[in-house]
This record gives structure tokens, C-alpha cells and sequence, in this order.
């Protein structure tokens, strides 16, 4: 199944190209309400607005160097866009604006302590995010609080895949339609279910919780282009680069 969240804020579930509202949310009481729209003719938001917003850093042996445990970061909600809005490059943005693709894990229930089997277990579903970075200020900034989070920076979606195997796909990053970087999803150092049962040793995960699982690739974004994040089973993840406009 596959869930969305449309222009205003309601869920929806997604089959071929129409979206039946719901009542509710994916991760409690929800019904039908029996209104359908044409998927391309809604607006689709970030799938899930998450209570924590958690992120993990040099997950692929080609991205850096590995870690020698499960430790994650952070991310800001505020820089949550959703599939097609645009992402904007700021005027004084230095050093290179890079997409990084990446596999996205959606919790679905609320875990503390829990086993690698517990964690799958807890896995609602899967989403993609491109965690747009700016090389300059992760260099020169005592924290990843501009390069990594300005506004438009955490593009997710279009939606919460719940049957996908992403870890048995492959990820790719398409500019302007012509392919540019794949790497093997499933690639990973740690997978998501040792980062999830590592967090829940000392943080309680809650439903719509997060977690950014690192990319095999990055690829340099230019305004007036757009970029395409594409899973195998998952969906793709589309959107527009422009520049920042003067105030």
C-alpha cells in the first residue's frame, strides 16, 4: 500500500494514478472517506511530518569513511518539502550544492529497547529523501545547522511505500531525465533495523519517527535543473532546483 499526504494536510492511499482520502492517519484509526482526486492533480507534502527527525552520515564505504558503530544525527522538520515543490540554493551558498540520495524508513509503532526483529518489525513503511548538503559551510560551521537545513533542504517522498524491499533495489539520481549515479541500496554499512535497535537502546521511536539511512552517491545540483531520486519498489522522488530570489 502506499500512503500520501496532499495540500492541506489530509492522508490519502495511492493506487495508479488516483488518491482516496482518508480520516485519520496511517498509524492509528483512520477510514476511507470515499473522495478520490487524480494523483496529478493534487499537491503532495513531505508523507509524514515526523515527531523526531533522524538522519545517518557515511552509511556507504564510496561516501567516506565507515563507522565503526549505528550513530545518527539530526535534521530539521522546518526543511521538509514534498515531491515537485522546489528546492532553492541560497545567493551565498559556498562551495558545491549536492543532492544525496537516500532510503528513508518510516516508523510505525512505538519501540524502546528493541531487537534487529523488533525493529523490522516497527518499520511501517519506505519513503526517499535527498538530503541536499553545501560543502562550504560543512567545512567551515561548527554544526550541520546551515549546510544541511535551510528551507527546502530535506525534500521526502511522494509517499510511504509499505510493501517495497528497497534494500534489495537500487537507487539512481537522474538531471533532467538523463541518468547520472546509481549505487546498490541495500549497500549499507549498517542497515536500518542495527539503527534502529541501537536508538532504541537510549531514545523511545515513535510512530511517524524518521530515519535517513545515508547515500552511495552525490551529485552536484544547478539552478534551473531538476532532480530526480528513484528506489526500486519505492517510487521517485522529483524535484526542481532554483535560485535563491532577491527579497
Amino acid at each position: 500500500m502506499r500512503w500520501c499526504r496532499v495540500a492541506g494536510g489530509a492522508f490519502g492511499i495511492v493506487t495508479e494514478d488516483k488518491v482516496e482520502l482518508v480520516d485519520g492517519t496511517p498509524f492509528g484509526e483512520h477510514r476511507r472517506t470515499g473522495e478520490v482526486r487524480a494523483l496529478d492533480a493534487v499537491r503532495l507534502l513531505p508523507p509524514v511530518v515526523p515527531p523526531t527527525f533522524y538522519a545517518v552520515g557515511f552509511n556507504y564505504r564510496s561516501h567516506g569513511p565507515a563507522p565503526e558503530r549505528p550513530e545518527v544525527g539530526y535534521r530539521a522538520q522546518s526543511a521538509l518539502i514534498g515531491h515537485g515543490e522546489p528546492v532553492v540554493k541560497p545567493a551565498d551558498a559556498e562551495g558545491a550544492f549536492e543532492a544525496e540520495p537516500e532510503l528513508v524508513a518510516v516508523l510505525g509503532r512505538t519501540v524502546r529497547r528493541c531487537s534487529r526483529d523488533e525493529a523490522a518489525d516497527a518499520v511501517f513503511g519506505w519513503t526517499i529523501g535527498n538530503d541536499v548538503s553545501v560543502r562550504g559551510w560543512q567545512r567551515t560551521d561548527r554544526t550541520l545547522w546551515r549546510a544541511k537545513n535551510c528551507d527546502t533542504f530535506k525534500p521526502m517522498g511522494p509517499w510511504i511505500d509499505t510493501a517495497a524491499a528497497p534494500l534489495e533495489a537500487e537507487t539512481t539520481v537522474s538531471v533532467d531525465g538523463v541518468r547520472v549515479a546509481a549505487f546498490p541500496t541495500g549497500a549499507m554499512v549498517f542497515d536500518p533495523y542495527d539503527y534502529l535497535a541501537e536508538i532504541s537502546r537510549y531514545i523511545t521511536l515513535h510512530p511517524g519517527d524518521v530515519l535517513w539511512l545515508g547515500t552511495g552517491a552525490t551529485v552536484e545540483m544547478r539552478p534551473g535543473t531538476t532532480v530526480d531520486v528513484a528506489i526500486g519498489g519505492v517510487g521517485v522522488l522529483s524535484n526542481p532546483i532554483v535560485p535563491e530570489e532577491d527579497e
